[in-house]
């Protein structure tokens, strides 16, 4: 219609809003976040996720080089031009990435919003700070929340036991952890580890975190670039049906429970060490589960919370019920409690 303005998304569904420290500090609709996912934050996702207004990561190490993950931000951009963050995982290894040219891409690229994750960012706050982009660090534990805080993170994502990938080493689940977090935190922070619905974003809020960040919820939505089989076990599994791999070796993996997963728990505690399990939990492996459909493929990480998903919708229907249901929860049956 011309000289008329189309009404976007949330507007022509009346989405509420729920303001938090969160929202307002980072510029996004909803206290709702897609974290970074090897293999899964691809553009597709993650502008969709932007389209419903919640706030979506690319992986940029799903992406063999920095020129790839440039041509990975135009291509999201290509698909929304809402805001969105790059994921940039820390992990110690014999032959690191070339994080100075991912940093680089990132920046270059006009990017202003990054998750970094696994050791502490120090090396990327050095860098990401005077350009102006705003820091999001991942953490398992108050301890590395605080210090995250001292090293002057934006905002850090609290990860509890529930959560898909790697829990830490103190098993301490997120009814505990994310109000020890918020108790000794002034920044804002994100609640991580089994949520997938309205009542978990309720209880996040309660807790005294300012939003929640899901992976295993978004992995299961049309929009995520995996294969429709791997989206149907989620459906079907409960959430006994993880396992935790790697404890032996004080580096514990929250993945899916398959013959593989079950093979390296049991080779790891019959004393067997990483050696003896490198081909299994190769990361080609855990690629091919989501490009082929094939669940027993290798090692995919997947939450307790899968025990609470039982469809496959698209990210907008996904992230509008969250946020709905959620203000009905607060405006109606906690309302009605108070006397």
């Amino acid at each position: 219609m011309t000289g008329t303005t189309a009404p976007t998304t949330s507007e022509q569904r009346s989405v509420p809003r729920l303001r938090t420290r969160f929202t307002e500090e980072f510029g996004v609709e909803h206290p709702i976040v897609q974290g970074g996912m090897q293999w899964v934050g691809r553009a597709e996702l993650v502008a969709a996720v932007a389209e419903s207004g919640a706030l979506g990561f690319l992986t940029a190490l799903t992406q063999p080089t920095p020129e790839d993950l440039v041509k990975e931000i135009l291509r999201t951009r290509d698909l929304t031009d809402r805001p969105f963050g790059v994921n940039l995982t820390i992990l110690p290894s014999i032959t690191p990435p070339p994080y100075a040219e991912y940093r680089r891409a990132i920046i270059e690229s006009g990017v202003r919003i990054v998750e970094t994750a696994g050791s502490m960012p120090a090396e990327h706050l050095e860098v990401f700070k005077p350009a102006g982009v705003k820091v999001i660090h991942k953490c398992t534990s108050v301890r590395h929340a605080v210090k995250a805080q001292s090293l002057g993170v934006d905002a850090v994502s609290i990860d509890g036991f529930e959560c898909a990938g790697h829990p830490g080493e103190d098993d301490i689940p997120g009814l505990v952890l994310i109000p020890a977090a918020a108790r000794a935190l002034t920044i804002p922070m994100l609640a991580s580890g089994g949520f997938a619905d309205a009542r978990g974003l309720v209880a996040a809020l309660a807790l005294g975190a300012d939003g929640i960040n899901m992976g295993t919820r978004f992995l299961c939505t049309e929009e995520a670039p995996v294969h429709r089989r791997i989206k149907e076990q989620v459906v079907a599994h409960s959430e006994r049906d993880t396992e935790l791999i790697f404890r032996p070796l004080r580096n514990t993996a929250r993945v899916a429970s398959n013959v593989v997963s079950r093979e390296v728990v049991r080779r790891l505690d019959e004393g067997a060490d990483f050696a003896d399990v490198r081909e299994l939990v190769a990361g080609v492996r855990g690629r091919g589960v989501y490009e082929s459909g094939d669940p027993d493929a290798g090692i995919w990480s997947v939450g307790m919370v899968q025990g609470l998903i039982d469809d496959i919708p698209s990210v907008d229907v996904l992230v509008h019920r969250i946020v709905t249901e959620a203000a009905e929860l607060i405006s109606n049956r906690l309302a009605g409690v108070v006397h």
